[in-house]
């Protein structure tokens, strides 16, 4: 080994970072009050604006293998010359193979925010088009956070305390929901909400989860899925607010998250990972981590860098939702009772609702969706093409 190669990299300076952070929150019109943060304006255009840089990061990482990728998947992406809204006929469909998880991810890549894999137990699923085997949008579950405020207000769990995990552990989280242009402009993001309810997701889960043993407990949970819980995209969702199945809500608001969040900071993510790992600290995963890694990342950085608490008070509160796919749920969460009731929804039946409800009046009162032409998503997909978003207001 050489001189050169015997010269270590110097350490990555705190006060340079510290500097670069107060320099990225300046740049996206946060307002620091002391030691808090505040946004000046909850207005969705901006807060979407916010996720634009972790998005093109996501984007820019994966363009090699868009390049080669999406030549194939475009076709399933419907022109709007090729809808005709009297014969959409939904078909909900579990991704398990290769071709549908590359055609899942090309769709979540046209999100405003940015593509996570997800944890801990995972569902997938497409929703298409059998008229014309176009995509209408996708679905996503994972596992739950254990805690979680605005839930757990509602219940009383049992003790001892790996009661409540294994009954939270019962339920899941909406990771993502949306429908893909041009559905999306014909409320189709109001189809998945539908589909996320319905008898054939809770199927699923059973035929996947039932009898499988725990990695971190070595249990085997009962193979029930009671509710699923979710958050709006920006502030007040579009898709989830008056969504119903006849007179049986299917999304309930139970209240706002409290307005924390990293995604602001996340352009600087790599800076930070060096930052600790340079000092001994790893920023590896396992047990224990999952979804809090880059949050615990961050906030370990800031708190070295000396940045308060309330720092990562970023004031984006997220509208929570509560689909119950049991009618005892209160009783079921609080260990009265062992045997979940459980919801007969049927996906059929909530497509011909989802039709006659909103898909056939939205199509006589907009034709904006006729004119679409699926060379957008490649603008939308290819950095360095024109980009533009879609309208993803039902892409939450």
């Amino acid at each position: 080994m050489n001189d050169i190669e015997n010269v270590q990299k110097p350490k990555l300076d705190a006060d340079e970072l510290h500097r670069l952070v107060l320099e990225r929150l300046d740049a996206l019109g946060f307002v620091n009050q002391g030691d808090i943060l505040l946004l000046p304006s909850d207005d969705k255009a901006i807060v979407r604006q916010l996720h634009e840089p972790a998005r093109h990061i996501e984007l820019v990482r994966r363009q090699a293998w868009l390049r080669q990728h999406l030549p194939q998947f475009l076709p399933y992406f419907a022109h709007g010359s090729e809808i005709d809204p009297q014969r959409i006929h939904p078909v909900l469909i579990e991704v398990t193979s290769s071709t549908q998880h590359d055609l899942f991810r090309v769709a979540r890549l046209l999100w405003a925010l940015p593509f996570s894999q997800g944890y801990g137990r995972r569902l997938r699923f497409l929703i298409m088009d059998e008229a014309n085997n176009k995509l209408i949008g996708v679905l996503a579950l994972q596992s739950p956070p254990i805690g979680f405020p605005a839930r757990d207000r509602l219940f009383s769990y049992p003790q001892p305390r790996r009661r409540k995990e294994e009954l939270v552990n019962q339920t899941m989280d909406i990771q993502t929901l949306g429908a893909v242009p041009p559905y999306n402009r014909l409320l189709g993001g109001k189809l998945i909400g539908l589909a996320a309810a319905s008898n054939e997701i809770r199927e699923a889960y059973h035929r996947k989860y039932a009898g499988r043993v725990t990695e971190m407990e070595k249990s085997i949970l009962p193979a029930h899925l009671v509710a699923l819980t979710t958050t709006s995209a920006f502030g007040r969702s579009s898709i989830y607010n008056r969504l119903r199945y006849h007179d049986t809500p299917i999304a309930e608001s139970i209240g706002y998250t409290e307005g924390y969040g990293s995604f602001h900071l996340m352009e600087l993510y790599p800076l930070f990972r060096e930052f600790l790992e340079e000092r001994g600290i790893s920023t590896r995963g396992g047990f224990g981590t999952g979804p809090r890694r880059k949050w615990q990342t961050i906030r370990r950085a800031l708190d070295i860098l000396g940045f308060e608490n309330d720092f990562l008070r970023n004031g984006v509160k997220r509208e929570v939702f509560l689909f119950r796919l049991v009618d005892n749920l209160e009783s079921y969460m609080e260990g009265r009772t062992t045997e979940p009731k459980y919801r007969d929804l049927p996906f059929t039946d909530m497509a011909d609702y989802w039709r006659e409800r909103w898909l056939l009046p939205r199509a006589q009162r907009v034709d904006g969706w006729v004119t679409w032409d699926n060379a957008e998503i490649v603008k939308l997909l290819l950095v360095g093409e024109e980009v533009q978003y879609a309208d993803d207001r039902n892409c939450e």
